[in-house]
């Protein structure tokens, strides 16, 4: 194809954009050249590398970043959803040396496991057992495991877009780090489509798993509709609805099962649950955990680290100090709030540019119309994602390259505002190239 002027001019612009985020980042880049020498691509952890190389951040405090060249960024990205309590929270700092005093590696039931499991139930409540992991793919790994032996079926439907951890990815193409299990793919939101399914293979199948939200999907909600049927034709085959709400059960109150008025069978969770150190949790109906009874079960379920007194500690002193419901819901309000805001700029604007999600997540999407899956936002220029990203840190916001954006609880009123006039800046500087 062409390059049309259009084209080379985003070309250039990207490009001046680039040039000077080298030219501001030496030691970033020295990082990232010493690292590769040991790391494939100086990285074990694929969604932090962008090129032309990635910053390395050498510190964080409050909603704030400081990179190894000295540069301080407002955080909005907060370890992708999993920083809600921001850096170095008091609380979770004087929780974790309180408990590393009483011995890290204890080999043995410890005092602490008990309070957050009994917590963690009465925050969600059609979670009546639960079991900890070291991370939300290891929850989902364990709650599959759990649902196919439960029901003695082999098929797990899942939905495109859908993200349950690194090795149950659900894109465009099949990955091809994603465990063999009998999957059957399904678009998201699409009511017709999982009737189809169930009439046709609704005896094999064990489970759905659905995340209310796609998170790495682009943050697009699950229609309220969608969600009920599910939960309708699960019961109605026998089979178990699994509510993914690893990213999701910071969104509201008590998670976005509840606030939704459904009660799947298990729910999966993980990131800031543990206070921002590695966690995960699965758990649902009674019935279902006794599998994994040691007296009486016939599942096994290890792991070194599960009830680590550090993330035991940290999580019981994050959910009781920092992130009760009440909390929870007003960062809620105040992420549906600045969404609000974006996308009437965008708006009056009249540039094709959205911002999607739920409460304090959101992720921006470069067209006009409306967004219920990931196909539906798949037709704009990439490019345009990295201007907004490279525009953003140039102007001291921290968001993803695929444009996603959290708000942590140390994320307010000056942080906010300077993160939308760096839009509505990106919306002025870059309108000749912008979409209508």
């Amino acid at each position: 194809m062409a390059i049309t002027t259009e084209d080379s001019t985003l070309d250039a612009r990207l490009t001046q954009l680039q040039a000077e985020f080298t030219a501001s980042n030496p030691a970033s880049e020295r990082q990232f050249s010493a690292q590769a020498q040991f790391m494939p691509g100086a990285n074990s952890r694929s969604v932090l590398f962008y090129a032309p190389f990635p910053l390395t951040i050498a510190r964080g405090e409050g909603a704030a970043l400081w990179d190894v060249d000295g540069h301080r960024y407002d955080d909005f990205l907060a370890e992708y959803t999993a920083g809600v309590y921001g850096h170095s929270a008091p609380e979770i700092r004087d929780a974790v040396l309180t408990a590393m005093e009483g011995g890290i590696n204890l080999t043995g039931h410890n005092l602490l496991e008990g309070q957050l499991a009994k917590l963690i139930c009465e925050r969600f409540p059609q979670v009546q057992q639960l079991r900890f992991t070291n991370s939300g793919t290891e929850a989902n790994l364990m709650a599959i495991n759990a649902a196919v032996h439960f029901t003695k079926r082999p098929k797990i439907v899942v939905f495109s877009g859908g993200y349950h951890g690194g090795v149950l990815t659900f894109g465009a193409k099949p990955s091809p780090i994603t465990v063999p299990y009998d999957f059957i793919v399904l678009p998201y939101n699409d009511v017709a489509a999982a009737e189809a399914a169930f009439a046709e293979q609704g005896p094999q199948i064990a489970a759905v798993l659905v995340e209310p939200m796609l998170g790495a999907g682009g943050c697009i909600p699950a229609q309220a509709e969608f969600l009920h049927a599910l939960r309708r034709l699960t019961t109605q085959a026998g089979a178990l609805m699994m509510m993914d709400e690893v990213m999701t059960s910071r969104l509201a109150p008590h998670g976005l099962a509840a606030q939704h008025g459904i009660t799947p069978d298990m729910t999966t969770l993980g990131k800031y649950i543990g206070g921002g150190m590695s966690f995960g949790a699965f758990g649902g109906r009674a019935d279902i955990m006794a599998i994994f009874d040691p007296r009486t079960g016939s599942l096994a379920h290890s792991g070194t680290f599960n009830n680590n007194v550090v993330t035991m500690a940290a999580g019981l002193a994050g959910l009781t100090k920092l992130y009760p419901p009440s909390a929870a819901g007003e960062l809620a309000a105040r992420g549906q709030a600045l969404r609000e805001r974006l996308n009437a700029h965008c708006a009056q604007a009249g540039v094709a540019l959205q911002f999607t999600g739920v409460g304090s997540v959101m992720n921006s999407h470069f067209t006009a119309q409306a967004i219920a899956r990931p196909e539906d936002a798949t037709g704009f220029d990439p490019r345009l994602r990295q201007l907004l990203f490279f525009h953003l840190l140039a102007h001291g916001i921290y968001t993803a390259p695929r444009g996603l954006v959290v708000l942590s609880l140390p994320v307010t009123g000056e942080a906010i505002s300077r993160f939308e006039a760096a839009v509505h800046s990106f919306l002025t500087t870059y309108a000749d190239l912008l979409p209508r």
